[in-house]
This record gives C-alpha cells, structure tokens and sequence, in this order.
C-alpha cells in the first residue's frame, strides 16, 4: 500500500468518524426535545383530568350554564386527542400546531367557564371548587414551565442542526426538518395562571 492510499483511507475514516459524531448529537438533541414534551404531556394530562371535576362539581350550581358546560367537556376531549397525536412526534410541525390550535379552543372554552362562574357565589365558595381551582392554576404554573423546557431543547436541537457543517449531513441522517416550538396563540394566558378568585 502506497502513502496516497494510506492517506486517502486515513481521511475516510476521519470523515466517518465526524459523520457519525454529526448523527449522535443530532440524536442526542432530538431525544431530549421529545422528553421535555413528554413532560408538556404529563401535565396537559393532569389538566385535562382536573377539567372533568370541575365540571361536575359546577354542574350542580351551574343549571343554566349547559352550553358552557358542554364546550369546556368537547374542548377537554379534543385536545386531549390532539395531544395524543402530537405525542407520538413532538418534531411533527403539523402536529405542534394542531395542539396550539386545541389549546386555543380550550382556553376559550375555560375563559367562558371562568366567567360563568363567577355569577354563582356558592359554587365560589364551594371546597371541592376551591381545591380543583388551586390544582389547575398549580398545573398551568407547570405547563409553562414545561413548554419553556421543551421550546429551550427544540432551539438547541434546531441551531445544531442549521449550524455548518451539520446541515450539510442532517438531511441525509434523517434530520431533515426543524422542530417546531410550541408557542400558545393567547401565550400569556397559558403561562399566567388563570385568574380565578373563589
């Protein structure tokens, strides 16, 4: 074997060995992006199971708010489908979107209850409600920071992999696309806790 071929293999396998080290970050950054929305997940979950209870907790004050009621439930259910969605691939931009546009709907929905609420002191001042309000607020206060979490590792993962000379390689490693972050349409009256005052 002459020089130029022990060099040209020497090369090579330089190249290899960044190409793979290129796949790994790549890998590295996409998995931590998808842990931080399974934390998103975990607690739009936990909402979503608290927004039943204060439902039937206010229908029984709530008569002839059924309207109401039954938007929050439909909104309660449509998001939570779309979170399952979403779920399975978090760098889904179509996805992240649907989820955005879900939580929208149920925000409005939640707004809506929150007001009706608010002509009903019993149901104000009832325990059940009191603690299901604190739950809620408690779990928005999570959700932002969850979302937080998750738009700081879909940033690091997107810079990577837009920074040379990864972009080069990122498509063929099957990196293509960039993550979409989750930005709320209403994002201050998802990361402020809901202003409900029993």
């Amino acid at each position: 074997m002459d020089i130029s071929t022990i060099i040209f293999l020497i090369v090579i396998g330089v190249l290899a060995i960044w190409a793979v080290a290129i796949y790994n970050q790549l890998v590295a950054l996409k998995n931590r992006y998808k842990n931080a929305f399974a934390q998103i997940e975990v607690q739009l979950k936990r909402r979503y199971d608290l927004i039943p209870n204060l439902v039937e907790t206010a229908k029984g004050y709530m008569k002839h708010e059924a309207e109401t009621l039954q938007a929050v439930t439909e909104a309660r259910d449509a998001a939570a489908s779309v979170l399952a969605q979403a779920a399975r691939d978090p760098g889904n931009a179509d996805a992240i979107k649907n989820l955005v546009s879900q939580e929208g709907v149920l925000q409005g929905a939640m707004s809506r209850f929150n007001i009706a609420v608010e002509a009903y002191p019993d149901l104000k001042a009832n325990q059940n409600m009191m603690q299901l309000t604190e739950e809620l607020t408690s779990t928005e206060n999570k959700i932002a920071f969850a979302r937080q979490a998750f738009n700081d590792q879909v940033m690091n993962y997107n810079t990577y992999r837009q920074s040379f000379p990864q972009i080069v390689l990122a498509g063929a490693l099957g990196h293509g696309a960039d993550a979409e972050l989750l930005e709320f349409a209403d994002s201050e009256a998802i990361q402020a806790a809901p202003s409900v005052s029993f």
